[in-house]
């Protein structure tokens, strides 16, 4: 199998890969907050949560519900910070993702990657990382949300989790 990469960039290649996997993997999890709610544990993550409270109408009491699952809507995320979050977080994952697989593709092509393709591939991933930080920075301007407040605590707000 011939390879358009050096030694440097096959290892560039496989690290790249596993910091997208990584990074993708974080974000769909929704483990990114935790609390609790009615005495069960509660997380969220920017698009996904765990355990939420419904109404029980045969019993006429709000019970919690102990599943995972992505909000109904983009709308229904909780706060428009959490929605920018997640169109920017994952916007961000797509790019890494990208160019770690271009790269990997490279380890098995001969050229395929020229060095003015590792430098644009470069510029990208470094794109990416900057859309994941921006992302991170700009999750915990969604805690004063409703939700966030009801699972930890009333007193929750940007930057503060009252609870922690």
């Amino acid at each position: 199998m011939a390879s358009s990469l050096t030694c440097t960039g096959v290892i560039w290649a496989l690290l790249s890969f596993l910091c997208a996997a990584t990074s993708c993997v974080g974000f769909f999890m929704p483990y990114w907050l935790w609390g609790s709610q009615l005495g069960k544990p509660v997380s969220f993550g920017t698009f996904r949560r765990c355990s939420y409270p419904v109404h029980d109408e045969s019993r006429q009491m709000m019970v919690m519900v102990e599943e995972c699952g992505r909000y109904a809507s983009f709308q229904g995320i909780p706060s428009a910070e959490w929605r920018i979050c997640t169109v920017v977080t994952g916007l961000g994952c797509g790019l890494l993702l990208l160019v770690a697989l271009t790269a990997l593709m490279g380890c098995c092509v001969s050229e395929l990657i020229s060095r003015t393709v590792g430098r644009v591939a470069g510029g990208i991933q470094f794109l990416g990382g900057l859309l994941i930080g921006a992302g991170c920075a700009l999750y915990p301007l969604g805690w004063d949300s409703e939700e966030v407040r009801q699972t930890c605590g009333y007193v929750s707000g940007q930057f503060d989790l009252a609870r922690w």
